[in-house]
Parts: C-alpha cells; structure tokens; sequence
C-alpha cells in the first residue's frame, strides 16, 4: 500500500472533523511549547477534564441507541444527581460513605425521572431533540423554586442569612471533594493522572459495552436502528426507548456526581442550564451520529472536546498577553458545539 493510499485510508477511518480537530490540538501543543507554556500542565488539565466530563458525554449512548437521539433533556439526570448531592450532604456524610451515597441515590432519581421522562418522549416522536431540550429548560428553571424551598437545614448548604434555602454554589472541601481523583494518583510535578476517577468511568463504560451484548441490550439497539424490523422481532420499541431514556438520565446522574467531586463544588440553580451541549457536541466529535453510538464515539469525542478547551485559554493567552479567558473559553466551547451539531453525520466509522 503506496504512502498516498494510507493517509487517504486514515483519513476516513479518523472522519474529517476529528482529522481537523487533532491536527489543531498537536498545532496548539507546538504553539505552547514554543510559548514556553508547560506541556505537562496543559496534559494534566487536559486529563483532568477529560475525567470530569466523560460521564455525561457516556450517558448520551443509550440515548442514541435506543431511538430517541442525542439527550438534549440531559439536565433532567444533572438535576437527579444534584438531589443525590445535596441529601447526602445533608446527612453529613464524607468522604467514600458520601459519594457512594450521593452516586446511588442520584442513580436511582434519574433512573426513575427518566422513566417519566422516556414516556413523555414516545409521545412526541419525531420531535425528541427540541422537546428534550424544552424539557431540560423546563426542569432546571422549576427546581430554581424548589432548592428555595427545600427544608434542609445544614448550616454548611443554607443561606446564612434567614437560614433557609440552599446557595447558589456550596463547597465539597468538608464532604468528598477530590476522593475520586486522590485515589491512587500519578503525580509528576505539577502534572497529576487522577488515576481513581479514570478508573470509575472505565469500570462504568466496560459494563455497558457488556450490557450492549445482553438480549436487552441488543434489542434497545435494534429498536434504535430499525423500528420496523424491531417490531417485526416482536421487540417493544417504546419499553426499549423508555429503557433507553432511564439509563441515559441514570447516566447523567451520576456524571454529575463524579463532576462535582472532581470539580469541589456543587452548582446548583440555573448552573446545568447548557450542560447537554458540551455532551452533545463531544460525542458527535468523536464520531457518532444522531441514529448510531458507542463507547469508543464518547471517549474519543471527550478527549479532544475538552482537550480543545484546556489548552486554547491557557495557550491564546500567552500570545495575546492580556486576560481573555472567558471571552476565549465561550468562542471555543459554542463554536465546537455548533461545529459538532452542523456535522450532524458523524465524523468517521461508529464503533463502540
């Protein structure tokens, strides 16, 4: 095979987007380095973010295989797992004991409002991605009422003053703030592999890559990539959607959790407004479609996703000079997302 036949074969197994990507993300490395900006840092933040956000993107793959399409309703699971945060606080729980407790109860909410919310979504077939994002509005927008009203009493997640309803950003640093990521960590200078959080998403990743070749796991598939033959199989779609729908929330949930303990603080009110778009867009970057996705399409998506974010600020601002961070930050994160979005099709082969 001729030097001309391999890179055309490489380039269509990467796809275009993703070819496009990497080559920006290797010219941003050069241009730090050449900046005199520390690679290992830019690793280490790349990694870093890559841990906290490979959940939520991972919750968009039963979305996709059962039908329903990205999950732009991914906040109805954020909300769950902020519930499963902010009760095990509550009980003032630490360490392993809180995360375990807030990771299991956040599960279980968003198992059960993705049921609820599955179902409303086989009402409106067709429509999934506007209704889902409407629905994730809606969600975000009424819970700003209720974390006001909610009776907890925990002086360290109240308002100080009046003593009632829960703030706007509450630190993790008494509860379980970075347990994931100290676990068996790899430090180097100020590089740091957080080995424990790593380890959580593969672990998570592995038993839905083993669930996928279970009979339910393959007819939620099935029902995802052809209606008509799945129902001619005897499957029901709308059980496989709604099966779909509360793994993808169930998913979310507990990205949120792994989220916040990485990142030390909950966020709660209007803060998981826009947190489906990232997802969205990650997963679509590494490759899948809105009708096709797999594990493989989410953590290579995340990678250069949030790869791209970590290192353009720091990078950009060391050519520039002056501070423009969040300027840099909302430029590239909204420019990847409608990227991601207007290359719909998908960026190279599927896989899982």
């Amino acid at each position: 095979m001729s030097l001309r036949e391999r890179v055309l074969k490489t380039v269509s197994e990467l796809g275009l987007p993703r070819l496009t990507v990497i080559l920006f993300l290797i010219g941003l490395f050069i241009l730090g380095a050449v900046q005199g900006v520390s690679v290992a840092d830019l690793l280490s933040n790349s990694i870093g973010r890559f841990a906290m956000n490979a959940m939520l993107t991972l919750s968009m793959v039963p979305a996709i295989q059962c039908g329903i399409g990205p999950n732009f309703g991914l906040p109805v699971g954020i909300i769950a797992g902020l519930l499963g945060l902010v009760i095990s606080m509550e009980f003032g729980l630490t360490g392993f004991t809180g995360l375990f407790a807030a990771a299991v109860l956040g599960i279980l909410l968003g198992a059960v409002f993705g049921v609820l919310y599955g179902h409303l979504l086989n009402r409106v077939k067709g429509q999934e991605m506007m209704v889902g994002t409407y629905v994730g509005f809606a969600v975000v927008s009424g819970m700003c009422m209720f974390w006001l009203l909610m009776p907890f009493r925990n002086p360290r997640l109240i308002w100080t003053l009046g003593g009632e309803g829960l703030r706007v950003t509450i630190s993790l640093s008494d509860f379980f703030s970075n347990v994931l990521d100290n676990f068996l960590a790899i430090r180097a200078g100020v590089f740091k592999f957080p080995t424990g959080l790593v380890l959580c998403v593969l672990a998570v990743a592995i038993l839905y890559r083993i669930f996928e070749y279970t009979r339910l796991g393959t007819a939620m598939d099935l029902a995802g990539q052809n209606e008509q033959f799945a129902r001619a199989a005897g499957i029901n779609v709308e059980r496989m959607r709604v099966t779909g729908t509360a793994m993808s929330t169930a998913m979310g949930a507990l990205g949120i959790v792994l989220y916040a303990q990485s990142y030390g603080f909950v966020q709660l009110y209007t803060a998981p407004l826009m947190m489906a778009f990232p997802a969205v867009a990650a997963i679509l970057i590494g490759g899948a479609t809105p009708r096709a996705a797999g594990i493989s399409n989410a953590i290579v998506g995340t990678f250069l996703f949030q790869t791209l974010l970590a290192i353009t600020v720091p990078v950009t601002q060391s050519v520039i000079g002056g501070d423009i961070s969040e300027i840099i930050r909302l430029i590239v994160s909204n420019g990847m997302v409608l990227y991601a979005l207007t290359r719909g099709h998908g960026g190279g082969n599927n896989g899982s």
